[in-house]
């Protein structure tokens, strides 16, 4: 069988944003699928360094497990290069295991996406 695309857009530096994204992200990147994660500048907060590791949420695993699981399987986190500037922050502030796009990079790098997930 092919290996599937899929790609998440995160909207917000919310629980409510980030562990139904990480738990899908994982899991379909558990399946063997090639998953990418796009963080608007909306989320861009999510991506300082020690933000995701300090969040818990009631009933959730651990957020730092479900990241370091979500890279071990080989999955893509990217931040829209807008928000460096839009919310005043450094790449130096941001976590090492991110890469940089811009919206037009994004959109060619899922033009092939199977699936795609907001959130």
């Amino acid at each position: 069988m092919a290996k599937v695309k899929v790609a998440f857009v995160c909207n917000g530096d919310q629980p409510s944003n980030l562990y139904p994204m990480f738990v899908l992200a994982s899991a379909a990147a558990a399946l063997g699928e090639e998953v990418i994660v796009f963080f608007t500048p909306g989320a861009a907060a999510a991506l300082k360094k020690g933000f995701l590791e300090g969040m818990e949420g009631k009933g959730m695993p651990p957020m730092k497990d479900l990241v370091e699981g979500f890279n071990n399987l080989g999955g893509k986190m990217v931040l829209c290069e807008l928000a460096l500037e839009a919310k005043e922050l450094e790449r130096k502030d941001l976590r090492e295991d991110i890469g940089m796009v811009g919206a037009t990079g994004f959109m060619a790098d899922i033009m092939d996406a199977n699936v795609t997930f907001s959130f």
